[in-house]
């Protein structure tokens, strides 16, 4: 079994979260130690996790934290989401984590800021009352990072559209219900012609589970569209203005990564500081040893140093200016900075480490995904070259 992951030290209140958000804090890690982390080693194993699950956190209000009570949610805001990813972090999954935040941060969000009244009583009520499984549809085969190539083509008939076309490494691709979906709606270059349509889960439609390094928990899938009608009402925005839609949600998918990547390299440090207090190595706990205890100096400041960071950026993002340069050097960090972290946690666990058993295996495999996910850390660097004029 792993070992017992320590207690972290109490740290003061870090703007800009506040008590009520530390309150929030602890009822959810409980919840999520109580609820998730027990069946995380099954559910990775069935490469599944039960769709009951959203029900249940909707339950403990957790899918409509920043939602208004009007629509089901709490009346909170973006830094309640932000509590819940970092305690994510814990359940013990990463593709458990991945469908939640899925369907809570970046499928959901596009439907309350562009949604008609009708679609966010349709789509985000039961959404966020976990009847309603949503996952956003976007990255194709052969347009991932480049949306301005997208293919799949929405025609106008009579009273909507017919969709045809593919969808690539969607998280929650196989369970949804609702399709936040790009498509083509000219046949216009570039970022023109874009829009989005809410997609229900219909005939026509096939929905196809991909074998990933690791988020095993999570159901990642090749969609195919075939003649699949969507209703006029479904429209999502403007005609042609979706690209503004995908940029809308970018900074806070990429803060969200950002967060869980930290909340991530604090629970591997953890677990491996208790670890190397424990494991005895000639006469003595390896973590006396001085090799093991400078690495675990520099784990600890490079955690210290991305909370900082992501923290920095979370600050500049809920002010409300221009934060695209603060949010993005914080995801490049953070991503390549948990994989990191994660493999050094492994590497001190010796063997150990290296078996399924402790989880610190499956820790890394997660962490792998984040300089991908979200915009490649290429991108962000080409992000952050532009913004210092370059």
């Amino acid at each position: 079994m792993p070992a017992p992951v320590a207690d972290p030290a109490p740290r003061a209140l870090e703007p800009p979260f506040t008590a009520e958000h530390e309150d929030l804090r602890a009822s959810i890690r409980g919840w999520v130690a109580r609820e998730l982390a027990p069946h995380a080693a099954d559910w990775e194993r069935a490469r599944h996790f039960p769709d009951a699950v959203f029900p249940r956190l909707a339950a403990q209000g957790l899918l409509g934290l920043k939602y208004p009570a009007a629509y089901g949610g709490q009346g909170g805001d973006e830094l309640h989401d932000a509590v819940l990813v970092q305690e994510l972090a814990r359940c013990g999954s990463g593709g458990l984590a991945a469908g939640i935040g899925a369907h809570i941060s970046i499928a959901t969000p596009p439907i309350f800021k562009f949604g008609t009244e009708d679609q966010k009583q349709r789509y985000l009520v039961p959404a966020i009352a976990g009847e309603k499984i949503a996952a956003l549809a976007i990255t194709e085969p052969d347009a991932g990072s480049d949306v301005a190539s997208l293919r799949t083509r929405a025609e106008r008939v009579d009273g909507g559209w017919v969709v045809n076309g593919s969808k690539m490494f969607i998280t929650n691709g196989v369970r949804a219900d609702i399709y936040v979906t790009a498509v083509k709606t000219t046949a216009q270059g570039g970022h023109h012609g874009i829009s989005f349509l809410l997609v229900d889960k219909q005939p026509g439609m096939t929905a196809t589970p991909i074998e990933k390094l690791g988020w095993h928990a999570s159901d990642t899938a090749l969609i195919a569209f075939d003649d699949v009608w969507v209703p006029d009402g479904n429209l999502l925005g403007h005609e042609h203005e979706g690209f503004a839609l995908i940029m809308a949600n970018f900074q806070w998918e990429r803060l969200v990564m950002a967060l869980g990547a930290v909340a991530a390299m604090e629970v591997a440090f953890e677990r491996t500081l208790a670890f190397t207090r424990e494991r005895v190595a000639f006469g003595r706990p390896i973590a006396r040893h001085q090799a093991v205890r400078h690495r675990l100096a520099e784990i600890a400041t490079t955690l210290e140093l991305n909370r900082a960071l992501t923290l920095h950026a979370l600050r500049a993002h809920v002010a409300g200016g221009d934060a695209v340069r603060e949010v993005t050097m914080a995801k490049l960090s953070s991503q390549r900075a948990a994989f990191d972290v994660a493999d050094a946690c492994l590497q001190l666990h010796g063997g150990a480490g290296y078996m399924a058993e402790q989880g610190i295996e499956r820790m890394a495999r997660d962490a792998r995904l984040g300089p991908i996910g979200g915009g490649t850390d290429e991108i962000m660097k080409e992000i952050l070259g532009r913004s210092l004029g370059l």
